[in-house]
């Protein structure tokens, strides 16, 4: 059939038959070859040219399970998880010469980073408030008298034996602990344990202001060389509370009820667990911090281990009695989250700021003790509701 195409093609360009018979077939073969090759490649983008393997397709679903499972244990171990990456991130700066110039260059980055995770955190919690229920109840009362009678006896005990020394710095340790207000994050934690938000986050905001009333009349009393006028402090802590808790709670106000913004408040609330994951990043920062202040601290490791333990018995006492005054009013996880959950990073501010700065060491501590059981209680939470379906 070419070679009739061909001899029609040689007559209507009035050649002979015979003399270009030879290149004809060459030709076309030659397009027929390019149009079988082109269907081909063509074929290929949609049909795989060998079929997968069952081993193969085996091997891809493992892969998929330990990516699965990895991803998985993050999620319900992201509290331990950002506190070992920061810890050894800092350790592994630290102990590497090389790696002196890269740890001066991130340093000023880690510091202004960790308020803005803080600022994050609540804005994005606080858009999904509804402030209308923003209303004190009857435990925040109870709690907010417990955290008060907590700080008069052990400022009280420190003024009768007139503690110096070391052991005014282990009364300091365990003051920060106990006077610090509720982590902002507290709600975050009590909301993936089915808590009520909006209590969390009213208690959260009266406690900053009583953290702000007493520690001007603490910390004058204990260590005079604080030298802290009584509204000197009272407008400072004042300031953070402002910056850490009500600036982000007003722009998640305007941000809910602006229309303009309607379409990124919808796209935010509907990412899942976004502040309790930002929460992470700023535990990470603080981490490495605590390790940071540990290693320099110039004391035997038997003092900083006696610090650890009053932490952890704080930790303990502080989120038992809670719950037992939250089980009066069907708020055990609220009012536990709300008097053992503490602001350590502002607590380790205030410690380095206005005491003796070994005295961080005790909060720096407390975050840890304290996110374990955070850690411990969501994944009991979790596999509670994964037990009722």
């Amino acid at each position: 059939m070419l070679i009739h195409m061909q001899e029609g093609m040689n007559g209507f360009h009035g050649g002979s038959p015979s003399d270009g018979h030879h290149h004809s077939i060459r030709t076309s073969l030659a397009e027929w070859e390019n149009a079988r090759r082109f269907q081909l490649d063509f074929q290929s983008f949609f049909v795989p040219l060998q079929p997968v393997s069952e081993s193969q397709e085996g091997d891809a679903a493992w892969l998929r399970s330990q990516m699965s499972r990895i991803i998985q244990f993050i999620k319900d171990w992201t509290l331990p998880v950002s506190i070992g990456t920061g810890a050894l991130t800092y350790l592994v700066f630290a102990l590497t010469p090389a790696l002196d110039g890269a740890g001066g260059f991130f340093a000023p980055f880690l510091n202004e980073a960790l308020p803005l995770f803080m600022f994050l955190v609540l804005y994005v919690t606080f858009c999904k408030v509804d402030f209308r229920k923003l209303v004190p109840v009857g435990w925040h009362f109870w709690i907010g008298i417990f955290q008060v009678a907590f700080v008069a006896a052990v400022v009280g005990m420190i003024l009768v034996i007139h503690a110096t020394g070391r052991t005014l710095i282990l009364f300091e340790a365990v003051l920060t602990c106990i006077i610090g207000p509720c982590a902002s994050a507290a709600a975050v934690v009590t909301q993936k344990l089915g808590g009520d938000l909006e209590e969390m986050t009213t208690y959260t905001f009266l406690s900053n202001f009583i953290c702000a009333l007493l520690i001007p009349v603490c910390f004058p009393l204990i260590d005079p060389c604080a030298g802290m006028a009584f509204w000197n402090a009272f407008l400072l802590i004042l300031y953070k509370v402002c910056m850490v808790l009500v600036v982000p709670m007003f722009l998640a106000y305007v941000t809910k009820h602006w229309q303009a913004l309607h379409g990124f408040y919808q796209w935010m609330i509907h990412v899942n667990d976004l502040s309790y994951y930002l929460w992470g990043c700023s535990l990470l920062i603080v981490s490495g911090t605590t390790v940071k202040n540990i290693v320099h601290a110039d004391v035997t490791a038997g003092f900083l281990l006696l610090i650890a333990v009053l932490a952890l018995l704080l930790c303990l006492i502080q989120f038992a009695v809670g719950r037992y005054v939250g089980h009066f009013f069907h708020s055990t996880v609220n009012a536990g989250q709300a008097l053992g959950q503490k602001n350590t990073a502002f607590a380790i501010w205030i410690a380095y700021t206005y005491l003796n700065p070994l005295s961080s060491v005790g909060p720096g501590c407390y975050i840890l003790w304290q996110n374990i059981i955070n850690s411990v209680e969501i994944w009991q939470h979790g596999r509670a509701g994964q037990h009722r379906k």
